[in-house]
């Protein structure tokens, strides 16, 4: 749903009658406050959507996996306001703590990954395509929808990930060193001056 751009209409009108008072009178705050109240309405809006989602896809689901978009670079495209309307970082947050309690597997695939670009059938990445392209062919001949294809790729990305995680140690694990058995291979001198403190009376080395 797209909160915000079903209130713009109204957002509009209230922010006109602000720009319209006098600073520093009484009517100038009260917009201020009708327009606040209007933008809590739609976060609180949103807010409430996503809670009610989030928590049907963690009920009905044993994994779950999105992928990690850089909405602060999408910020800056002419897709910026549809992007911060949908509230995916948001989202996504939810989703992680929500999975966490009811003990589901959450992941995230890496923003790199060209899951629209790759066939999910053969697996050949037939390059970039503009957001028109809704849906398209491959040389296999197997017809993918955009956003269908894009999730199975991320399904598959996710799980692969996972079993890495689980099965197999990707870096091998911290050995701690060993403590030195003599004051020698610990680089200090056997008959070195070591002075001594005093902590309540009590002399220590």
């Amino acid at each position: 749903p797209k909160f915000l751009r079903r209130a713009a209409r109204k957002l509009k009108r209230l922010q006109q009658d602000l720009s319209r008072k006098q600073r520093g009178s009484q009517n100038r705050k009260k917009a201020v406050v009708k327009v606040a109240r209007a933008h809590a309405r739609v976060a609180d809006t949103r807010r409430d959507w996503q809670h009610k989602l989030s928590t049907t896809i963690v009920r009905e689901n044993q994994a779950i996996y999105v992928e990690d978009l850089c909405v602060t670079g999408l910020g800056r495209t002419r897709l910026a306001k549809s992007v911060h309307d949908a509230g995916w970082s948001s989202f996504t947050d939810m989703l992680e703590y929500k999975a966490t309690r009811w003990g589901r597997t959450f992941g995230k695939t890496d923003r790199f990954a060209p899951t629209s670009q790759t066939c999910s059938v053969c697996g050949r990445i037939d390059g970039p395509k503009p957001l028109s392209v809704r849906s398209w062919t491959c040389p296999c001949g197997a017809v993918h929808d955009r956003d269908v294809n894009a999730a199975i790729n991320v399904l598959a990305q996710g799980r692969w990930d996972n079993s890495n995680a689980c099965g197999t140690r990707v870096r091998p694990a911290l050995v701690p060193a060993p403590r030195p058995t003599s004051r020698r291979e610990a680089g200090i001198r056997p008959n070195a001056a070591c002075p001594t403190r005093s902590v309540e009376g009590i002399s220590v080395p």
